[in-house]
């Protein structure tokens, strides 16, 4: 075997197993040997959509790259992004397996990949048949076969209802956290005199939303950083909070961090002795 013979067998062996390379599909639904879990997974109306948050970018997966002779050039900003196109399904075959980002794939997870859409990206994806629609994290990349535009976790396939068809037409759209959007609830322990204040960064009913505020308000120094389980009704939340920070000047200089690291309003927390 030549030098150049190796060099693509080894491109090919790369590239399957880390979700790059795609098989041939039987009827489109999914590819020759993946495929649903055999006891079909959680019902997904358990399952909550991935609720966005500000993230830094993955350290993995935002180069250009090349499969199968075209190359891709990851966009810097998804930020107005919005097409129409056709959605398909990976499913069992890559539980476990490494996402382009570095992340696992979890099917039962609301994620998705995309060629080109910055790692990770919030995205709102909407059935054109049916008008359902889901909101999922892209955190791998693909597809790369049929001129399909965005690859469902199993998970999201099931909820957006193209499992059975195996595709479907859709729109995706970028979406971006927003304050208004977060549930939250302030807390005031009863008392007279207010000694210190928490500043609350984030209230989500996904803990991995949560870990990845705490991580991204730490990884840019800020200290005092609590992560809570809090019922509301039903409801479970997971607050991100700082502090406790005193009256005044340092509670102001932690409003402005915040502020600065996520680009949303955190929500002041009074602390009453």
């Amino acid at each position: 075997m030549n030098k150049s013979s190796i060099l693509a067998l080894s491109l090919l062996l790369l590239l399957s197993g880390c979700g790059y390379f795609e098989q041939a599909r039987r009827d489109g639904a999914y590819f020759e040997d993946d495929g649903p879990p055999s006891d079909m997974g959680p019902d997904p109306s358990t399952i909550s959509d991935a609720v966005p948050v500000i993230e830094p970018l993955s350290r993995t997966g935002n180069k250009p790259y090349t499969v199968f002779g075209v190359q891709y050039r990851p966009l810097k900003s998804a930020d107005g992004y919005r097409e129409k196109g056709t959605a398909s399904w990976y499913g069992r075959k890559f539980h476990g397996r490494r996402t382009s980002s570095g992340e696992v794939y979890d099917m039962y997870a609301m994620t998705a990949a995309h060629k080109t859409l910055p790692l990770p990206t919030y995205v709102k994806v909407r059935n054109l048949e049916t008008g359902a629609e889901i909101v999922v994290r892209v955190n791998d990349r693909g597809p790369f076969l049929g001129g399909r535009l965005i690859d469902l976790s199993y998970m999201a396939a099931r909820k957006l209802g193209v499992v059975a068809t195996g595709t479907g037409r859709v729109e995706v759209m970028t979406v971006t956290p927003r304050t208004a959007s977060v549930p939250v609830q302030e807390i005031v322990v009863s008392g007279e005199q207010v000694d210190s204040v928490f500043l609350q960064a984030g209230s989500f009913r996904l803990r991995g939303n949560a870990e990845a505020l705490r991580h991204q308000l730490a990884d840019n120094g800020l200290a005092g950083i609590t992560l809570t389980k809090t019922w509301v009704g039903d409801t479970l939340y997971y607050r991100v909070r700082v502090g406790p920070l005193s009256r005044g000047k340092a509670a102001d200089q932690g409003l402005e961090r915040i502020r600065a690291i996520t680009g949303v309003e955190p929500r002041i927390v009074e602390v009453r002795h």
